[in-house]
């Protein structure tokens, strides 16, 4: 048999052993939902993608991100089960915020097996900030502010009472022997708002995520008084201290990620599937990334799946010492 002949009956034989599934075309059309208003969280997690598969030249046309704030994820949820539920070019951003208003019934009738979860992208550390000139150095003094007085402490948030942000100040007003329930506590819809509200001095304090912070961080108007990381971040993030370093025992990751409709195609989750695997080892993803202040988590389909569901269980026993969930 001539090597020739050889190579056409592996082709042949590949082309057909090859999974229907992967014969998905790319789709004409490509949309990323952000749950909330421009310079957030979402926002960040859809430029990502936007520019890393339009610079990798994955799809034809560049990608549209659109914005739909509400509930903090809850009207994007409900808009794609209900009224969108099987367009292929369609993500939707997600945190780990998503997945804690899940687990506490927050977005009305659907749970957590109503859409395709699909990727991620990275993660990100909660963190607490104030501004560059509060007197505030550390968190130890506004922990000790909050602890001599609940009262002289508003914080600001881009997200309601039992969200994550809302966790992780009530976490740290526990660690200050403070009742959670005595915290001035402002919520916002999306990221940006509360900084906003920061600069004109509106709160005290934002409770958010390190990579909403990043583009702030160069103009000296804010300080971040610690990141909830196990250890101190690599690169322009390494003077930032820890909280666990400061004595306050509390680490916060949050996952950064897309899901799909419930009734797209088996067909056309995998091609994202696919691609999102792709995306992840190039240098233009893996850049874009840093400059987002988000750090490696890669998992997709069925991994990322079985993750998300593990932590919308772990959440749900979180709320529930809170009394926030039954």
């Amino acid at each position: 048999m001539s090597t020739r002949f050889c190579r056409t009956c592996i082709a042949a034989t590949l082309l057909l052993t090859a999974s229907p599934l992967l014969a998905a075309e790319h789709p004409s059309r490509t949309e990323c939902i952000a749950p909330a208003k421009p310079g957030g969280g979402f926002d960040l997690t859809c430029k990502l993608i936007q520019v890393s598969l339009q610079e990798t030249h994955v799809i034809e046309k560049p990608m549209r991100v659109t914005y739909m704030p509400g509930g903090v994820g809850a009207v994007a949820y409900n808009a794609i089960v209900a009224q969108r539920p099987a367009e292929p070019g369609t993500v939707v951003a997600f945190s780990g915020g998503s997945l804690l208003n899940l687990s506490q019934g927050k977005f009305g009738r659907y749970d957590v097996n109503d859409v395709r979860w699909l990727a991620s992208v990275g993660t990100d550390y909660g963190m607490i900030a104030v501004r560059a000139d509060s007197p505030w150095k550390n968190l130890k003094d506004l922990m000790g502010a909050l602890e001599k007085n609940p009262e002289s402490v508003v914080f600001g948030a881009g997200a309601s009472i039992g969200s994550q942000d809302w966790m992780k100040t009530a976490l740290l007003a526990k660690q200050a022997n403070v009742d959670p329930r005595k915290m001035r506590y402002v919520a916002f819809e999306g990221g940006g708002e509360p900084v906003t509200a920061l600069m004109g001095n509106h709160v005290q304090a934002v409770s958010g995520d390190m990579s909403e912070m990043v583009p702030y961080l160069k103009g000296d108007k804010l300080r971040v008084l610690a990141v909830f990381s196990a250890e101190r971040l690599p690169g322009a993030l390494a003077d930032v201290p820890t909280a666990k370093e400061q004595g306050y025992d509390l680490v916060w990751p949050i996952i950064r990620g897309f899901f799909v409709g419930p009734k797209v195609s088996d067909a056309e989750y995998q091609w994202w599937v696919d691609t999102f695997q792709k995306l992840q080892q190039t240098e233009v993803f893996k850049q874009q990334r840093d400059l987002r202040g988000l750090f490696e988590f890669n998992k997709n389909g069925k991994e990322l799946d079985a993750y998300v569901k593990q932590q919308v269980e772990a959440y749900h026993k979180q709320a529930q010492a809170f009394g926030l969930a039954n």
